[in-house]
């Protein structure tokens, strides 16, 4: 079977190289350039300096071509970009399998990833997400990890993961979509959070007690939307969340390091050279809460240091200053 890939930043690549283990991939992105310098090059030079292309990796800046005969399309772009990419997929009357591992809330509309595909994919497409904890660089060099499949259709989420499950990259199966978007949202929210907490040293003990309950919001979050509270204790939840808050590839930690240091969100941005999916998100999650009525004082905290510029000392001290409570 082929599979495309939409999206040549650092995990789009990482997945298209890992994959190709086991099939053709085609890996695409839409800047031409950009596609002559992977395709010349065979490695991305600016993300994956180290992990050379497989022979059974193709690269084209012609999205047609890309998904000509692909028996699986796999999205890897920013949030901001699904919803554009679904267009044009379905602009090319696509009906192959659709999977995304886009993170976070659509900026402006609150609407996670598969309502976006809702509105964008025809009815009769299947679909799905493909998250987990998972560094680019770790998984392009061929280091063991674990990540999840996830589709409303459990049989469609298991027969990918039959279809994709490599040696190195071991795939689960899971049928609760919304469950595994909410982890894969928050997750990095938390991260945000954990950065800060670090970059102020304040210690282990903090930082355990910060994501417990980190935990605890991505769990009532999750049952306000009707997501099962076991999914938030597998790979996608608890796993995605201890190696995005404490591991020193994380984008959206660094954010937190960097405004610990007092350094403006502005900076920050203009600085990281890759997308912090944490950032837009946390905004889209808390004003979702709101909404629902989902307490989330860290999703909270996080948003009045990033768009409210409260300094993080004293967003602190409002946490620790909160009424205790029953746990």
């Amino acid at each position: 079977m082929k599979l495309a890939v939409l999206g040549a930043g650092a995990w789009g690549t990482a997945l298209a190289i890992r994959f190709a283990d086991r099939q053709p991939v085609t890996l695409w992105t839409r800047d031409s350039e950009q596609a002559h310098a992977l395709a010349n090059d065979r490695i991305n030079r600016r993300y994956l300096p180290d992990s050379p292309f497989p022979d059974t990796l193709t690269v084209t800046d012609d999205l047609a071509a890309a998904i000509a005969g692909a028996a699986v399309i796999l999205i890897v772009t920013p949030m901001a970009g699904l919803r554009d990419t679904l267009k044009a997929l379905t602009a090319l009357g696509n009906r192959a399998p659709v999977l995304w591992a886009c993170k976070g809330l659509e900026a402006g509309t609150m609407l996670f990833p598969h309502q976006v595909a809702e509105q964008e994919l025809p009815a009769d497409v299947a679909r799905g997400m493909l998250s987990g904890p998972s560094f680019a660089q770790e998984v392009a060099a061929g280091r063991p990890a674990a990540v999840t499949i996830a589709a409303d259709d459990g049989d469609f989420a298991r027969a990918t993961v039959e279809a994709l499950n490599t040696h190195v990259l071991r795939l689960y199966a899971s049928d609760d979509l919304i469950g595994v978007e909410i982890g894969a949202a928050v997750k990095n929210v938390m991260a945000i959070a954990a950065g800060v907490c670090d970059g102020l040293s304040y210690g282990l003990n903090a930082r355990a007690a910060l994501l417990t309950r980190g935990l605890a919001e991505m769990a009532r979050f999750g049952a306000a939307l009707g997501a099962r509270q076991e999914t938030f204790m597998g790979l996608t939840g608890i796993g995605d969340l201890m190696l995005t808050a404490t591991g020193d590839l994380s984008r959206n930690r660094r954010v937190g390091l960097l405004l610990a240091q007092g350094l403006s969100l502005a900076d920050i941005l203009k600085n990281l050279g890759h997308v912090a999916e944490g950032v837009p998100t946390a905004r889209e999650v808390l004003r979702q809460a709101e909404a629902l009525g989902v307490d989330m004082p860290i999703t909270r905290a996080v948003c009045r240091t990033l768009f409210d510029e409260v300094p993080v000392a004293d967003i602190v001290d409002e946490l620790m200053g909160r009424a205790p409570k029953m746990e």
